[in-house]
């Protein structure tokens, strides 16, 4: 793809006397003025969080949660029934699939010309300037690594100048870690200050864990086991990270489910009666439990992290760290004691989780074995991380059930290329057949 976007669709500007983000128009600023100054570099990663946290993730929840079947899109408009019918019937027209390229596109973009400016400004200290770039080699990777679950190939750089070239997704994985280590590195040799932290961060994002925590994602979904483990172990989990939102910058799931209103939540996390378990607390944090019945399939209310425009979302939780650790274990062919002492952490936890999901369910009772504890993790998953966007990988990983034979988890493999890109981009791929 050709990038032509502007350099900042949302910048924001720092009131110093009271620590507060207050957005200006997010047009005022030229390209130039942006990427050579102090204030506009703090601007910009101000801006490239924001824009993840509310049209990354609105992107990123809709298209691969309706492909996993957690939520069903039942609008009569193109897109929606598109999505929600997904294998062949799922064309490179999608506006779906579109904005799901564009806006991790747009968010790379943001990413590099932080990464590619911040260090030539004298007047950014170094212990901002760490926080700063720490910052975008995060989200940049994060970027990436949405991609490289939805599409068997991608670009690990945008351009300005020519066509990007496309790698295999495991690539595009090896270059997210290698961006993730750049960001723990950074931060580990100069901690961000505390400006960092009333600037451009906030007090609900923690920088630091959210480093170890997507080491600890992205390397489980590449396969480097050891390392995901190492990188679970350092997330400290008495501490959180969230987005957070206002009337003006609302949440993207309160918008998608209880103001849009094309697609809704399949009962029971849209999961077989095989993987579900009656009476998981989780459900009455997620669902408010008024049922629907849509095309022969019941669906239900949503709460959780979609309660209202100004809810926080987790960017991830702390259960799922202890998932990780107990998947990386078994994969590893580690002691299925300590696997298991990390699944019923979750399983039994009744009250205390800094973001309220709570599973309240018996310790498992199951053969303790590697196969059977590993089904047992993507269970848990499916309903600790429901409509995280992650469920979709888990089930390649988990090797579940797929199209065109098997549609009960997921009715799409990979996605098809958006056209846009295609008549743009001669270097784009061949379309994966479903």
């Amino acid at each position: 793809m050709k990038i032509t976007y502007k350099i900042l669709t949302v910048v924001m500007l720092v009131l110093a006397s009271s620590c507060k983000l207050d957005q200006v128009n997010p047009n005022a600023a030229a390209d130039e003025q942006v990427l050579s100054s102090r204030e506009g570099i703090i601007a910009l990663s101000i801006g490239l969080r924001q824009y993840y946290s509310t049209s990354g993730l609105s992107s990123i929840i809709l298209a691969p949660s309706t492909t996993s079947r957690e939520m069903k899109g039942f609008a009569t408009f193109t897109t929606v029934l598109e999505l929600e019918a997904g294998g062949s019937a799922l064309p490179t027209a999608n506006a779906g699939i579109l904005n799901y390229w564009s806006s991790m596109q747009r968010e790379m973009t943001m990413c590099e010309n932080v990464i590619n400016n911040a260090p030539q400004i004298s007047s950014i200290e170094p212990s901002l300037l760490s926080g700063i770039m720490g910052q975008a080699y995060l989200f940049k990777a994060m970027a990436l690594a949405e991609l490289a679950m939805a599409f068997p190939q991608a670009n690990i750089n945008t351009s300005t100048s020519a066509p990007v070239q496309f790698v295999p997704r495991e690539q595009v994985f090896a270059e997210a870690i290698r961006l993730l280590d750049l960001g723990v590195a950074a931060v580990t040799a100069n901690t961000p200050n505390a400006s960092f932290g009333t600037t451009v961060a906030g007090p609900d994002f923690d920088l630091v864990n959210t480093l170890y925590a997507m080491e600890a994602r992205i390397n489980l979904m590449a396969g480097n086991y050891q390392k995901a483990l190492s990188n679970a172990n350092l997330v400290d989990l008495t501490k959180t990270s969230r987005f957070t939102y206002t009337t003006q910058s609302p949440n993207p799931l309160n918008t998608l489910f209880n103001i849009t209103k094309s697609y809704v939540p399949r009962d029971n996390f849209g999961l077989p009666a095989n993987l579900y378990y009656p009476g998981d607390q989780r459900y009455n944090f997620y669902f408010n439990g008024i049922k629907t019945t849509i095309g022969g399939e019941v669906t239900v209310g949503l709460t959780g992290f979609a309660a209202s425009p100004t809810t926080p979302i987790p960017v991830y939780l702390n259960d799922e760290i202890k998932l990780i650790k107990a998947e990386t274990i078994l994969r590893l062919n580690g002691s299925v004691t300590d696997a298991l002492a990390q699944i019923n952490a979750v399983r039994t936890q009744t009250s205390g989780d800094l973001n309220g999901v709570n599973a309240g369910l018996p310790a498992y009772s199951g053969a303790v074995t590697t196969d059977a504890l590993l089904l047992e993790v993507y269970k848990q998953r499916c309903a600790e991380l429901y409509l995280s966007g992650l469920k979709w990988e888990d089930t390649r990983r988990f090797n579940r059930p797929a199209p065109p034979t098997d549609l009960s988890e997921r009715n799409r493999i990979f996605y098809p290329y958006p056209d846009q890109e295609r008549l743009n981009n001669p270097n784009t791929p061949a379309d994966p057949a479903i």
